[in-house]
């Protein structure tokens, strides 16, 4: 698609559309131009049969696997109403497609025993660190990107503010969906999103909490701060130097989630307070084939217990003198930073740990690092894990 005008060739089909807005003075002086051929192709497009649509749209969704031709199927969606209602049921959740598509993919849990790999850049100069799919070192390509944050630092916390938009980082702006926030001492963070990632969530009030105004998503969805996960380091009492040592407690997925035939919470969109008022925003959203994706109310201790992931235990190598995990290629700088998270004991069946690893995280430049994840957390879950293996950690190692 260029300009006001695209074209979208597939398997012997070709689509052309445009799709420009034209202002109210100018419409008035082109109508008396308008040919009777013109108006007879827009008559056409716009009685074209759905099924002979539908057809063209689930080829194209399916030919356009990875980025950047995946822009199409997003193009796609944003044509027209029509065109965006049928997209909405041919795109599957990531889980079931294991494709990032529409900006609710980085809300979603990721694929089933498959790792999707992205990696981070660390912008030093304004503290801002930015998420991209995928990593190809032999390209100078920053890949697709998915998510911003930016730390702000303050007399007694910090805060990592996540955002969809790498040039707005701010509570303020539409685009903002969560943050991290760490305690005094770097060793206990919090992840909190700005919408309830199920039914039963629970708001909590900060000072920092505002109201999203008329710009963003939706003049009556408060931009909140609902904890979904909480995460501590080990102090470090002897001082003696090692790996960290790092848990995750999942407020919003439960145990049973990575048992066989769990569930996992699924968003299918984004809150809005009207959807007509906002055209743009709805074909985020796309379908799965469960119907019901979480059940309704928040987790308790006495129906469902909370998923706890672990740092994987390292293992010395005498002759490196070093402790070693096993990235399988995906990390090739030493660092504290650097780990892999599964299953607690106390979630896994049997009492043993697990060895599927849920995320992954390691250095393999001055300013890179790469982060893969799947099923059962998400990839703005599993990026605020990684943002907070970059704060300072004087109590723990």
């Amino acid at each position: 698609m260029k300009g006001e005008f695209g074209s979208i060739s597939r398997k012997g089909f070709e689509v052309k559309f445009g799709y420009g807005l034209r202002s109210r003075s100018h419409r008035v002086v082109q109508d008396s131009s308008v040919t009777s051929t013109d108006a007879l192709k827009q008559s056409c497009w716009a009685n074209m049969p759905p099924e002979l649509l539908r057809d063209v749209l689930v080829r194209i969704e399916k030919s356009e696997c990875t980025w950047p031709p995946r822009k199409n199927v997003v193009a796609c969606a944003g044509v027209c109403r029509s065109w965006r209602e049928i997209m909405k049921e041919i795109v599957r959740t990531l889980e079931v497609s294991s494709k990032l598509t529409f900006p609710i993919s980085l809300k979603q849990p990721g694929p089933r025993n498959t790792l999707i790999q992205c990696f981070i850049k660390r912008d030093r100069s304004n503290q801002t660190y930015r998420l991209y799919l995928n990593l190809n070192q032999a390209s100078n390509d920053d890949g697709k990107f998915l998510l911003v944050a930016r730390r702000c630092r303050r007399p007694t916390y910090t805060d990592y503010i996540i955002s969809l938009n790498s040039d707005n980082v701010s509570k303020g702006s539409s685009t903002y969906i969560g943050k991290l926030r760490s305690n005094f001492l770097g060793t206990k963070f919090t992840i909190y999103d700005a919408q309830p990632p199920n039914s039963g969530a629970k708001f909590t009030k900060s000072r920092s909490t505002r109201l999203i105004g008329m710009r963003q998503v939706s003049p009556r969805v408060p931009a909140g701060n609902y904890p979904v996960a909480h995460i501590s380091y080990e102090l470090n009492v002897l001082g003696s130097r090692g790996p960290r040592r790092m848990q995750c407690i999942m407020d919003a997925i439960p145990a049973s989630a990575v048992e066989p035939g769990g569930v996992a919470p699924t968003q299918t969109e984004f809150l809005t307070g009207n959807l007509d008022s906002f055209p743009s925003l709805p074909f985020f959203r796309s379908k799965s084939t469960r119907t019901n994706s979480f059940p309704s109310g928040s987790l308790s201790p006495e129906r469902d217990e909370r998923l706890v992931l672990k740092n994987k235990t390292p293992r010395w190598h005498e002759q490196l003198q070093c402790w070693c995990l096993n990235f399988n290629g995906r990390v090739t700088v030493a660092s504290v930073k650097n780990f892999q998270l599964v299953v607690s004991i106390r979630n896994a069946s049997g009492g043993q740990e697990l060895e599927n690893v849920i995320l992954q995280f390691g250095k393999v430049g001055k300013d890179v690092f790469t982060m893969d994840y799947q099923y059962p957390i998400s990839a703005f879950q599993a990026f605020a894990i990684c943002l907070s293996s970059f704060d300072t950690k004087i109590a723990c190692e």
